[in-house]
C-alpha cells in the first residue's frame, strides 16, 4: 500500500450536467446518517459499522487532533448519505449518465491496470458546517464478502491484512464534487500512510478516482476549521426544503437549517476492475466465495501466529478489537 495512482477529471459532466447532478440530488429529497447503515452479520453486531475510523478519530481528535467530547465528535463525523444506483439498478431517473460515464471508466483502467470496468454502485454524501469525514479506507469487497453480509470494519480488516488478496475485488472509486464550498477539502496519503497527506480543495463539477479501498483519506472540516457543529445524533435526516434550503429533522422538529451554499455535496462512482470478462464471469457466479467463518478462521490462525492471542479465542467484540488494532495502521495523527 506504498503509492497509488489518483487521476484528476476537471471538468467532468459539463455546465449542464453538473446542474443536472444538483437537480437530482434535490429531487431525491431525503437523506439519512451513515450511522443508520444495517448491519451485515450478527458478529461483534454491537460495534459501529465503522468502528476502526470512529475509534481513530476519537483517540486522535480528527484531523485538527482536538479533544471535545464524545457526543461532539460523533457528530462532527456522522454525515449524511444515501445510495443513487447500486449494481446496474439505478434508483433515481437521471443518474445513469453519471453511472456510465467513459471518463470514470477510463481513470479506472488507469488505476488499476485491467480492462474490463463493472459500474457497482453511485452514492452522495452530504456533510453540513462543522462535520468532517474521519480519516479511513474505504469498505473494499471480497469474493462472497461484501457489507451485504459482513461487518464493514471486518472488510477493511481483511484488505489491511493481506491475507485475503486473491478474493479481494479491485474497486476503483471516482470522487465528484458538484458545487464549492467552505473548507470540506479532500485530504489523502498516495503515497502511504507514512508519507505527507494531500489536500485536494473541492471544485465544482471535477472529479478524482482513485484506490479508495487502500488510500487513507478523509475530509476537512466544513465550513472552516473553527465551524461549530448541530447536536446531530443518529436517526435524524436532511431534508431539501425548497428554495435553496436543506433542514435537518428530528422527526417532526427542526434542528438546523441550511443554505445550499453551506453544504458539501458529493457524489461516488465506485467500480469493480477486471482482468479479463472470463474473471467478472466467475465473479458473477460466485465461483470460489469466501464466507465469513472462513474469514474468521484465518485471521484467528494469523493472529496466533503473530503471539497476539492464545489458545482461547476472545468473544465477539473483543476478537474485533483485536483484529482492528493488530492490521489496520492509521496516518500518525
Amino acid at each position: 500500500m506504498s503509492s497509488h495512482t489518483v487521476v484528476a477529471i476537471d471538468p467532468l459532466l459539463g455546465e449542464e450536467g453538473a446542474a443536472a447532478l444538483v437537480e437530482l440530488c434535490e429531487r431525491f429529497g431525503r437523506y439519512r446518517m451513515y450511522s443508520e447503515e444495517p448491519i451485515g452479520s450478527a458478529f461483534a453486531s454491537g460495534l459501529p459499522q465503522r468502528y476502526d475510523a470512529v475509534t481513530n478519530f476519537v483517540r486522535t481528535g480528527g484531523l485538527r487532533g482536538e479533544r471535545e467530547p464524545v457526543p461532539t465528535l460523533a457528530a462532527r463525523t456522522n454525515y449524511f448519505r444515501d445510495e443513487y444506483a447500486y449494481g446496474q439498478t439505478p434508483r433515481i431517473e437521471g443518474i445513469e449518465p453519471f453511472l456510465h460515464h467513459q471518463g470514470f471508466v477510463d481513470a479506472a483502467r488507469a488505476v488499476h491496470g485491467r480492462a474490463v470496468i463493472e459500474p457497482a454502485i453511485v452514492f452522495a454524501n452530504l456533510l453540513v458546517p462543522g462535520q468532517e469525514l474521519a480519516i479511513h479506507t474505504d469498505v473494499p469487497e471480497f469474493r462472497g464478502c461484501d457489507r451485504k453480509v459482513v461487518p464493514q470494519w471486518l472488510l477493511v480488516v481483511m484488505r489491511h491484512s493481506d491475507l485475503f488478496e486473491e478474493h479481494r475485488m479491485p474497486i476503483a472509486t471516482g470522487v465528484a464534487w458538484f458545487h464549492d464550498c467552505a473548507g470540506g477539502e479532500f485530504v489523502h496519503y498516495p503515497n502511504g500512510p507514512d508519507a505527507p497527506a494531500a489536500a485536494h480543495q473541492v471544485r465544482n463539477d471535477s472529479a478524482l478516482v482513485l484506490d479508495t479501498d487502500s488510500v487513507f483519506h478523509g475530509v476537512g472540516r466544513v465550513g472552516g476549521p473553527d465551524a461549530g457543529v448541530a447536536p446531530l445524533r443518529p436517526g435524524m435526516s436532511l431534508d431539501f426544503a425548497g428554495d435553496d434550503t436543506w433542514v435537518v429533522h428530528d422527526g417532526d422538529s427542526t434542528v438546523a437549517t441550511y443554505r445550499w451554499d453551506e453544504l458539501r455535496f458529493s457524489v461516488s462512482w465506485k467500480a469493480y476492475c477486471f482482468e479479463s470478462t472470463e474473471e467478472r464471469d466467475a465473479w458473477r457466479a460466485h465461483a470460489d466465495d469466501l464466507t465469513i467463518d472462513v474469514v474468521l478462521d484465518r485471521l484467528v490462525a494469523d493472529l496466533r501466529a503473530r503471539g497476539r492471542i492464545g489458545d482461547t479465542v476472545p468473544a465477539d467484540e473483543e476478537l474485533a478489537k483485536v483484529l482492528v488494532d493488530e492490521y489496520i495502521r492509521f496516518p500518525p495523527g
